[in-house]
């Protein structure tokens, strides 16, 4: 599903390459960055709004990295000290936990947020006024995604899934032990989870490819159809959300498709991602 293309690149074609490489040079070192930090718990990042479209625009904010148990209470305090109802949160993510994820979920749809995939792009001055749109949104950040009362995924964003399993278990899932236990913990959680993708506004469309690819298997990414017919992407542009921010296309790094964050493993299922496993029962 997931084959590489091979790009037969002449050698003019090779030149144009390079040329946007150097012209990109500032935004490919934070992209560069943000592959270490992807794999990190998850961090929040303010940008205020852009003066081409302020006062009629709220700014916006990146999270990047996974969802741990830290994450709600690191938000909490983040917006505490700034006026982020109505912005748009800006993801770059390998997902988490399940039921922190959905805690955050529920939160950004109280404040009225919207969302969206991408990586902030700063420029020479330190402030970052372009989003480069090809980046990662996986496991659980797709929930998160639709926590937004307004989406937007980029063409190129990679949006992938994933069954949600024991996060303890989940990189040898076939050669693990279970208990009936541990059953009524996945399947308590994938009920939470398909509660609140309805409560978001998601389609069953999203949770029947998600449980269909097991933990063995690579992400599942999603088409764009798949994608609008999950209600993962609700606006035409970036500029209904963002006025006055721009995408920027660039030559990028590879990230990899999968990595574990490793962290003391607790019980509760998860969507195989880099994130800490915490206690479903603390929720």
């Amino acid at each position: 599903m997931f084959g590489k293309r091979s790009l037969a690149l002449s050698g003019w074609a090779k030149l144009c390459a390079a040329v946007l490489w150097v012209v990109a040079l500032d935004g490919s070192v934070h992209a560069a960055s943000s592959l270490e930090e992807r794999k990190l718990p998850m961090k929040f990042a303010w940008n205020q709004a852009s003066q081409t479209c302020a006062p009629n625009c709220k700014g916006w904010f990146s999270a990047t990295g996974i969802v741990t148990a830290d994450t709600y209470r690191l938000f909490e305090e983040f917006a505490k000290e700034r006026d982020v109802r109505g912005a748009t949160v800006v993801l770059d993510s390998g997902g988490g936990s399940v039921l922190d994820a959905i805690k955050l979920g529920r939160r950004w749809r109280e404040l009225q947020l919207s969302t969206t995939v991408g990586t902030p792009i700063e420029q020479a001055s330190g402030v970052r006024t372009s989003i480069m749109p090809e980046a990662y949104c996986e496991s659980m950040c797709v929930f998160l995604l639709l926590a937004g009362v307004n989406r937007y995924v980029p063409p190129s964003a990679h949006v992938r899934v994933h069954q949600i399993w024991m996060g303890d278990r989940a990189e040898d899932a076939k050669a693990a032990s279970y208990t009936a236990q541990d059953v009524s913990i996945i399947e308590r959680d994938v009920g939470r989870l398909a509660k609140y993708t309805f409560d978001m506004g998601g389609t069953g469309d999203l949770l029947e490819i998600a449980l269909s690819v097991p933990p063995w298997k690579p992400l599942r990414e999603l088409t764009m159809d798949e994608i609008r017919s999950s209600n993962l992407h609700s606006v035409d542009a970036l500029a209904e959300l963002l006025p006055g921010i721009e995408t920027m296309p660039m030559v990028s790094l590879t990230k990899p498709v999968q990595e574990r964050f490793s962290g003391e493993p607790q019980k509760t299922a998860e969507v195989k991602a880099p994130a800490l496993t915490v206690n479903a029962e603390r929720k």
